[in-house]
């Protein structure tokens, strides 16, 4: 039911029964039909002499007035910054913008702001979507299906390639720019750590591998190092080794402490699931766990030849560190492990099930480090 109207004449008639001839207002507001607190309100109005109540009038719609003004310029200088990646874009994206933002912008004022006439937005509704635009919708729901099963890792490069091993038709740039539309980005990583220089030759081994991380066969070049992971129980430390052809995770090891014994742990599973025929060169850092003797026997009696970088010198082992930086970026920066047992289920699903199996990976031409094993090893006969 719609809200009564009353006169002005209407109104002062009524104050009058009460301030004159003296009735209570709840009997008079009864009488008339209206509520007790509009009488109210209109006895306080129209007990003021008439020039102050014109003065007052004026002054309320001035109050309005301002309010209006103020309401509209917020308005628009919030369409100014949330537009401001359209203003100077086609009239197609302008207009999707203001489609975007129509639940909380009128469309008229929208369209002032950017500079386009309402009508021509309200026939672009009417037009239906072009062959583009339908196979876009349906590229960028895949795009993003993709990016959620890589675990919100992969960029538009190995999307692209994604799309590639699924059959459909779609350029590199515009993948990129879909996914930029939908707001889809790779994992970055942490700032870069300043760099000191070449370091002092090593003592314990020299350095036989010498950064030539470019290798034509598998088990024949090892890289090992370790890492710490932070969780509420504690750190975890974790250490790998990866063959240097396919950058394969081929042993790795996780406990408490970071001791010699974790080492040879992931060097004993590379050994056993690899069994090299000849002797490999296994690469590492001048860390203690390494120089140590139980190590370095453990080596000798497994025929890994040992050759370590110059000390300080983290790019003689980039290939381990490139796996770790990887590893924290896409997936330890993103968690908060309650205890080591939590990481470690976390550590080895990336490791076992993403990164060896699924992961591309640029030194692989783009293909998974046990895919492209697999690749070679059956183009040469061997397993």
């Amino acid at each position: 039911m719609s809200a009564k109207t009353f006169t002005e004449e209407f109104k002062i008639e009524a104050v009058k029964q009460v301030t004159e001839q003296g009735y209570p207002v709840s009997e008079v507001a009864s009488r008339l039909g209206v509520s007790t607190n509009s009488l109210y309100a209109w006895v306080k109005r129209y007990q003021k002499p008439e020039p102050q109540r014109k003065q007052d009038d004026a002054l309320q719609l001035e109050v309005k007035r301002l309010r209006q003004e103020l309401k509209r310029v917020t308005e628009e200088r919030d369409i100014f910054k949330k537009g401001r990646r359209v203003l100077c874009k086609n009239i197609r994206l302008k207009y999707a913008f203001i489609k975007k933002m129509s639940p909380f912008y009128p469309v008229r004022r929208m369209c002032l702001v950017l500079g386009l006439h309402y009508s021509g937005y309200y026939q672009w509704l009417k037009q239906p979507k072009s062959l583009r635009a339908r196979q876009d919708e349906r590229q960028t729901g895949l795009i993003k299906q993709l990016w959620l099963e890589s675990g919100t890792v992969y960029g538009y490069r190995k999307i692209w390639l994604d799309m590639k091993d699924l059959g459909e038709r779609a350029g590199r740039n515009r993948v990129a720019r879909l996914m930029r539309l939908a707001e889809l980005a790779s994992q970055t990583g942490y700032r870069k750590r300043r760099y000191y220089g070449g370091g002092k030759p090593s003592v314990a081994s020299p350095n036989y591998l010498e950064r030539q991380f470019i290798v034509p066969t598998p088990n024949t070049h090892w890289v090992s190092d370790m890492t710490y992971i932070r969780t509420h129980e504690g750190w975890l430390y974790l250490a790998v080794v990866l063959d240097l052809f396919s950058r394969r995770v081929i042993g790795w090891s996780m406990g408490g402490r970071m001791t010699a014994e974790l080492v040879m742990d992931a060097l004993l599973m590379a050994v056993w699931r690899r069994k090299p025929a000849a002797e490999v060169l296994i690469h590492s850092d001048q860390g203690s766990q390494y120089t140590s003797e139980r190590c370095q026997h453990f080596m000798a009696s497994h025929n890994l030849k040992s050759s370590m970088s110059r000390r300080g010198n983290c790019h003689d082992n980039a290939v381990a560190e490139s796996f770790f930086q990887l590893l924290k970026r896409e997936r330890i920066k993103k968690r908060v492990y309650k205890n080591r047992a939590e990481a470690k289920a976390d550590l080895f699903d990336y490791i076992e099930m993403f990164y060896n199996a699924r992961r591309r990976h640029s030194a692989c031409e783009d293909q998974a480090p046990a895919e492209y094993e697999s690749a070679w090893f059956m183009r040469h006969g061997t397993v």
